[in-house]
């Protein structure tokens, strides 16, 4: 496990205790990237995966999934949130191939459907400014789905989690689409990978 204050960071390799109360939902957070993110979706548009680099990150080890209890409200989850990402910065591996791999998955799994779109979604809404500024992502997933649907085929839910999270990555190339209803997103991308 990881440690960076009061923050803890579980991967494949590293789990909780079998007796833990975070162990059933590193698990499941876990299959499901395996066997969701990482395989292709008939209903996705395109072929691949429904996440293209989730399989690399889970190989490397960099898969890493936090587990917060109970039910905070949208400010508690927005300072967190923006503790892991300071946190991020630090984890390894902090250059080279392997740290466009790095993420972090923060659960929330006693959350229930009513406090998702406020919690989940409002907070990503809310920080979104603040990651693409530092040329990360921040991505919610949960089992509503979240509304936004799939860049290939609108009808689609790629957002669907069994477990409320918030998701923190590195920008990359093709996120441009996530990014193009937002100038000041679009002006950062392009100091990062040039203009399209």
């Amino acid at each position: 496990m990881l440690t960076y204050e009061t923050l803890h960071l579980y991967s494949g390799s590293d789990l909780p205790a079998d007796d833990g109360p975070d162990r059933e939902t590193v698990d499941t957070i876990l299959q499901w990237a395996s066997g969701y993110l990482t395989n292709p979706h008939e209903d996705l548009g395109r072929s691949g995966p429904v996440c293209p680099f989730v399989s690399a990150s889970l190989r490397k080890d960099l898969f890493r999934v936090a587990v917060h209890s109970g039910t905070p409200d949208p400010d508690e989850v927005a300072e967190m949130v923006l503790r892991y990402k300071d946190w991020f910065g630090s984890l390894e591996p902090t250059e080279g191939t392997g740290a466009q791999f790095k993420t972090v998955l923060i659960a929330f799994p006693d959350l229930d459907d009513e406090a998702v779109g406020e919690v989940i979604d409002g907070v990503q809404l809310r920080l979104k400014p603040d990651f693409v500024a530092d040329g990360l992502m921040l991505g919610q997933f949960h089992q509503l789905p979240p509304e936004a649907g799939g860049l290939w085929n609108p009808d689609f839910r790629p957002l669907h989690a069994p477990v409320a999270l918030l998701a923190i990555r590195h920008m990359v190339r093709s996120d441009l689409p996530f990014l193009i209803d937002s100038p000041a997103f679009v002006t950062q991308y392009e100091k990062i990978f040039g203009k399209k």
